[in-house]
């Protein structure tokens, strides 16, 4: 039986999770996956379309898909959704202008029937800046306490020195809620 277990952990272990990265455009998206799969800054231009790496983390696999997030492009980030476990919607915490415009695309996308068992883990970037909007103010902004059907996260973050998102503790817990996501198991907030 514990062999049987075993066998069953390391098939669920090496699957492959696809993770779509969103928010407004110069949000810092590029910068944190970069950050995330290599743990440095990277210096990177406006994406058009999108870009695509995988990570893997205690041998689970994460394909993640950076959209542009361009108002242009916004409109096409449907076409991403099919079998995503997991969206990392990263906010410009300095962007007090356009908050309620990142309110209706989380709201639009979880919304949508490809994305109604996805965990949302949203990255509060550029907290070294100056007069920056704490991750408590960005949650109550968003209203994430009213999501109810995904399991979601809100994380401070420095995508250019990656401090909030690249410790172990986090890459543990990113591992843990797409397992949640996958077993249909959703909570407020993990």
């Amino acid at each position: 039986m514990g062999l049987l277990f075993a066998k069953l952990w390391s098939l669920f272990c090496n699957q492959e999770h696809k993770v779509i990265v969103v928010g407004l455009d110069n949000a810092g998206k590029t910068t944190i996956l970069y950050q995330f799969l290599m743990n440095e800054v990277v210096h990177t231009s406006p994406t058009i379309g999108s870009n695509v790496e995988e990570i893997v983390v205690k041998n689970t696999h994460f394909l993640m898909w950076d959209i542009g997030g361009q108002e242009s492009l916004r409109s096409s980030w449907n076409t991403y959704y099919s079998n995503t476990e997991f969206i990392i919607l990263v906010v410009d915490s300095i962007d007090r202008e356009r908050l309620s415009i990142t309110r209706e695309e989380l709201y639009r996308m979880l919304a949508h029937e490809d994305l109604r068992k996805a965990a949302v883990l949203i990255f509060a970037n550029k907290q070294d800046m100056k007069g920056c909007m704490s991750a408590a103010e960005i949650s109550k902004s968003l209203t994430l306490s009213s999501i109810k059907d995904h399991p979601w996260h809100i994380q401070s973050c420095c995508a250019l020195t990656g401090e909030g998102q690249t410790g172990p503790a986090l890459k543990i817990r990113v591992v843990s809620v797409v397992k949640e996501a996958a077993d249909g198991e959703g909570k407020k907030s993990w």
